[in-house]
This record gives C-alpha cells, structure tokens and sequence, in this order.
C-alpha cells in the first residue's frame, strides 16, 4: 500500500510491502527490508534495520500519528494514495464549479446524479471501483449537475472526465 506521509514541512512517498514476515519499505524510492514487532498495546514497536534495532513509541491512529525515535518526537499526517486521491479532487474546486476528473483507473459501478441535480458540498455523486474497493466519489463543491460523462459500468482512465458541476448563482 501507498502512502503519503508529512513530517513538519517534507512529505515523503512511502510504499510497504509485507511478505512472510519482512516489510519491504520504499521512502522516495531507495527501498529498505525492515522486520518489526510490537512489544506492547500501548505503542512500543521495535524496528530491526541493516543489523540494527531502533526503539520507537507510536501515538495516534488514523491520519495524526506522534512518532518518538531516539528522543525525538516527529508529527505526522499519513493519507493512504485512496485518501490522498480524493482530497486532491476536493482541493480542485477553489472556484466553486468545473469538471471532476477520476484521480485513479476503475471501473464506474453506479451513478448518484442526473443532470440538473444541485449537489452540496460532500454529496455523494458515484460509486467507483478501484483496486477491488468501492470509492464513493462525492461533490467537492456545491453547484448544479452540468454533464455526466460516464455511465455504470463503463471502464475509465486516471484522468478521465467523471461529472461537470456549474456553479450555483451568487
């Protein structure tokens, strides 16, 4: 699985793997065979890396994880590329209208919305499938339904037109 992770102001490209036992850990690309084990419920992990093992205590869940190392507290935001995709189509709408763009190939599994319809802000406007999990793609903005450009069933491309939303008159 995919993930983007921040730490302070550096996001990093994060990628694991696990195999019989042993992750395999890609951060920007150089690639890292770790194994791991959980002492505890409350956190303490221990990373075993190049003969070397490192003590870490993991606080949060979700999005918002406090990582300690050595004596060092790191704050981080982790999106997984699910995640990430759908806040990018999100982000696009500053404007209040435009076209929506599917952020990942899949396959349309069901269509929300007609033509004419107002959407808010976060309504749901299809079901797309994606990696074998359904993604309900919702209306980044509020405005009215202008075109769909895709029907149930249909196979679409990273970067195909899914939905077109008008703005609503100020």
């Amino acid at each position: 699985m995919k993930y983007s992770v921040k730490i302070g102001t550096h996001e990093h490209e994060v990628e694991l793997v696990e195999r019989l036992g042993q992750l395999r850990v890609e951060v920007d690309g150089a690639a890292f065979d770790v194994s791991y084990e959980e002492v505890d419920e409350d956190g303490q992990v221990v990373v075993l890396h190049d003969g070397k093992s490192f003590a870490m205590s993991v606080e949060g869940s979700g999005r918002e994880v406090g990582v300690t190392l050595a004596g060092h507290h790191y704050a981080c935001q982790i999106e997984d590329e699910r995640e990430r995709a759908q806040h990018s189509v999100e982000g696009g709408g500053a404007a209040g209208g435009g076209l929506i763009k599917s952020v990942m190939p899949g396959v349309v599994v069901e269509v929300l919305v007609e033509v004419g319809q107002v959407v808010e802000a976060g309504d749901a406007m299809l079901i797309l499938e994606a990696m074998k999990m359904q993604n309900e793609i919702s209306a980044p903005w509020s405005g009215t339904i202008e075109r769909i450009a895709v029907e149930a069933s249909q196979t679409v491309a990273k970067g195909a037109p899914l939905i077109e939303i008008k703005p609503l008159p100020a």
